[in-house]
């Protein structure tokens, strides 16, 4: 029994959700947050058409959206394989970091902590960063516009998140949020 590149890529993202969703029991009380459809526009309905670009489906076979942005070869899709699984590492790793200052949404927590180690010593943003990675490997995998497409999505939405992130916790910690901008980049070492 062989079992494809695709299968394993979805494999590895639904043992990252449930990851996510058990790890999201501990968290601490929300001091200050974004209203309800705020929410849902910014963040939820760019994660349902993400989900709706990137799902493995013969839907968009004939339009622009399936035509393929990379040829169709084994390696390709093993890098974009290996791209997925790194990125969802990452992401989970810095998501353990931040403990229960962890938020599905923009909020500001209860007594809540300026992380700068594990994954943050190197971007502000690290779970952005594994899930664009992962976005990235998915849509190297999947090959097809469509999954460049949810990415573009994606990372639009997780920079307006970020913005709003930096300027609530710049509001928070003051000028030690200032310092720890200065010292590291928002999504990529050295870059952005």
């Amino acid at each position: 029994m062989q079992i494809s590149i695709t299968t394993l890529a979805a494999v590895a993202w639904l043992l990252f959700l449930f990851y996510w969703l058990w790890s999201a029991r501990r968290v601490k009380s929300s001091a200050r947050g974004e209203s309800a459809w705020s929410r849902f526009f910014k963040y939820w309905l760019p994660i349902i058409v993400n989900l709706a670009l990137m799902w493995p489906t013969t839907l968009y076979e004939g339009t622009l959206l399936g035509m393929r942005f990379v040829p169709d070869v084994l390696w390709l899709a093993s890098l974009g394989l290996l791209l997925a699984v790194a990125g969802l590492l990452f992401a989970c790793w810095a998501r353990a970091i931040l403990g229960s200052n962890w938020s599905a949404v923009v909020q500001v927590k209860q007594d809540h902590e300026l992380i700068e180690r594990g994954p943050y010593r190197y971007v502000r943003h690290p779970i952005y960063t594994g899930l664009l990675l992962a976005l990235v490997g998915t849509a190297l995998l999947l090959g097809e516009w469509r999954a460049v497409l949810g990415f573009v999505i994606m990372f639009v939405s997780f920079w307006r998140k970020l913005r709003l992130e930096e300027t609530w916790l710049s509001e928070y910690f003051g000028p030690a949020y200032g310092e720890y901008m200065n010292r590291v980049k928002a999504l990529i070492p050295g870059l952005l």
